[in-house]
């Protein structure tokens, strides 16, 4: 199947989840414009290569979905695609006991998200504001962001300052920038 960028919502919704067209309907509503392309279910970041180059120029985020060891904090970390993740750095940020990847069933109660489809877009769903967001300085600083609606067979290209702005708004969700390591080195 060849991925093609297409601006705006697909023109024919039928057969896909109420949680992403949600997603939609949220960006329409707030008149934030976004490109999005359909393709097999990205499972890794090695999966998402491919549409990483149609979404260019945006960053391509890994989201990680984290809690505290009482399982009492949950966070939404977005840090660049090519970044390693240490749970002592951020944690040290945080000012709290090493975080850990948090149980799929938290992820779907708390941000109606499924493990591989895990996206900033998902906060939309926690009305009561129990996800801190956190974000990797790299990805504020890029003029688009790459995501997920809710769904990991579609893939969207936002500008950072809709998201970090009019989305978060209007879902009443902070966010703490934090600094998230060195790139990882490709292999040759």
């Amino acid at each position: 199947m060849e991925i093609k960028l297409q601006k705006g919502r697909p023109d024919d919704v039928s057969g896909r989840l109420d949680k992403e067209i949600r997603v939609y309907d949220l960006l329409d509503k707030l008149n934030i414009s976004y490109e999005r392309c359909d393709h097999k279910a990205a499972q890794s970041m090695e999966d998402c290569k491919e549409v990483d180059k149609i979404l260019q120029p945006a960053v391509i985020c890994k989201n990680l979905f984290l809690c505290n060891r009482q399982k009492t904090k949950f966070y939404l970390l977005m840090l660049r695609g090519d970044k390693k993740f240490k749970t002592k750095d951020i944690s040290s940020q945080l000012n709290c006991a090493r975080l850990s990847f948090s149980d799929p069933c938290d992820m779907e109660k708390y941000l109606d998200i499924t493990p591989g489809s895990v996206s900033v877009l998902g906060l939309m769903n926690d009305m009561e504001n129990k996800v801190q967001l956190l974000v990797d300085e790299d990805v504020i600083n890029g003029e688009y962001v790459g995501c997920h609606p809710c769904i990991n067979t579609s893939s969207m290209r936002i500008k950072t300052s809709d998201v970090f702005g009019k989305f978060l708004n209007y879902i009443n969700h902070d966010y703490i920038v934090v600094e998230t390591g060195e790139v990882k080195q490709e292999a040759m």
